[in-house]
């Protein structure tokens, strides 16, 4: 099982907007959107180094029952981003920069590298850190 990756697939209410949001903030790319109907995403992948996320719009995930948004359950995280990010220091001010709501500044942190969590527009919190848990 070497060459498994882990990918997290994401619902937002507005996935479009969010798309080039996380762009922005986060240093994303588009490797592929795939357009719904009524301004709605039915795929996207992001990129970001070697590895990204997936996403689509909430109200076209065909299993509603399996997974929801923070926004539907009183905007709370059940899960944390982790991203391996080497020059935090510029990618903390660029989050700030675009908004992103800072919930631990950045810092040195224990187990080494620096750090900080944020969430986005739509409440998934984000950890980005120069710390490499693979090395």
């Amino acid at each position: 099982m070497e060459n498994s990756i882990i990918t997290p697939g994401l619902l937002y209410h507005n996935a479009p907007e969010m798309i080039e949001w996380l762009c922005q903030a986060f240093g994303f790319e588009k490797k592929l959107v795939v357009e719904g109907e009524n301004k709605t995403i039915s795929h996207a992948h992001l990129i970001i180094g070697n590895s990204g996320i997936m996403l689509s719009s909430a109200e076209n995930y065909p299993h509603p029952t399996f997974c929801k948004t923070p926004k539907q359950i009183g905007g709370i995280g059940t899960v944390e981003i982790l991203v391996y990010i080497k020059e935090v220091d510029q990618h903390y001010e660029n989050a700030k920069l675009n908004n992103a709501e800072i919930i631990i500044p950045i810092e040195d942190k224990p187990y080494g590298g620096r750090g900080y969590s944020c969430k986005d527009r739509e409440g998934y919190v984000w950890v980005f850190s120069s710390y490499n848990p693979w090395k």
